[in-house]
């Protein structure tokens, strides 16, 4: 997620929508998972051997060229991730479109806007109109809605845990699931408390609460047990040298949301590259990969996505030079 495992002061911002809110997780508060910031002694980790990526995920994925491929489209969808644990997609919903209610039964759904307006109506909450820069958390077995305002489609980067099948209110006509038959039932126990497990936010506004002047972030957005995700925002900085090569996870791929700026990366098989704002970056499991604020751009913020938290960054020792 970020070049040192470092968890440091996390910024405190509360939103405020009639009897819904957001906060983020207190300045200063432990990580209640782990003992200690690092580990304390070097160990032996298994590095995956690299293989070519499978598709849909390739190391980089430009916006601009997702858009230029579905241009003169309203409704699509584009697959960009798939791995064990996450998958996410770029989806666009025509203008005066909206999806039927729906729900997920043990995981919540995430996504960003890029660009239109989409109402966001989740049961049990007061609905918000959600712009470009709108972070959004629909927690487990609460149906919602999206509708696409205006006149223009609306698009948002939605990730949601890997195989994950939607359940449907009755007042829903589900569509056709090969595999599945959509069945009357009763379940227990009920739906997710809105703000529940380390008060994930149900929205934040990054363009108004976040991206304020040039101050520097490092909140958590979500964090449970299937997603850890955190904003990260901070100010230019020198390119590191190509024998920083970063970290690797053992058991997982990590990916990125570009929200703003330019963001570097080095990753294992690749050779350093910039992703703009909306792209979306994958570092394939074991590959060694390492992402930083470019020199190009004032203030840039990336999302990093990944599974389970707390994610173990296997680094190379640091060797001393002889005296």
């Amino acid at each position: 997620m970020r070049t040192l495992p470092l968890f440091g002061v996390m910024a405190a911002i509360l939103l405020a929508s009639s009897s819904v809110y957001a906060q983020f997780v207190p300045p200063g508060q432990p990580m209640a998972q782990v003992e200690a910031s690092k580990m304390a002694s070097e160990y032996l980790a298994p590095k995956r051997d690299v293989t070519p990526y499978k598709a849909p995920n390739r190391v980089h994925w430009k916006l601009a060229e997702i858009l230029a491929a579905h241009k003169g489209s309203g409704d699509w969808v584009q697959p960009l991730v798939r791995n064990s644990e996450q998958e996410a997609d770029y989806i666009s919903l025509a203008a005066g479109q909206k999806t039927d209610a729906k729900m997920y039964a043990d995981d919540r759904v995430v996504f960003i806007v890029q660009d239109g307006q989409l109402r966001v109506s989740i049961e049990g909450a007061e609905p918000f109109v959600a712009t470009k820069g709108f972070m959004v958390t629909v927690p487990f077995r609460h149906p919602f809605t999206l509708e696409a305002l205006g006149d223009r489609p609306a698009l948002r980067f939605e990730v949601r845990h890997a195989g994950a099948v939607p359940l449907y209110p009755l007042t829903s006509k589900p569509k056709d699931l090969p595999g599945y038959t959509y069945t009357r039932v009763t379940g227990t126990p009920g739906p997710s408390k809105l703000n529940s497990l380390n008060n994930n936010p149900l929205y934040v506004d990054f363009w108004k609460d976040v991206a304020v002047g040039d101050r520097t972030n490092s909140a958590k957005f979500v964090w449970d047990d299937n997603f850890t995700s955190n904003i990260l925002r901070g100010k230019a900085a020198p390119v590191p040298p190509v024998t920083n090569r970063g970290h690797f996870h053992a058991d997982w791929t990590e990916f990125w949301f570009i929200m703003e700026g330019k963001i570097g990366y080095q990753i294992e098989g690749f050779p350093y590259f910039e992703a703009d704002q909306g792209d979306i970056v994958i570092a394939d499991t074991g590959r060694w990969h390492r992402a930083g604020n470019s020199p190009n751009a004032p203030m840039s913020t990336r999302i990093p996505f990944n599974p389970r938290p707390v994610i173990l960054h296997n680094f190379e020792p640091v060797i001393e030079a002889p005296h």
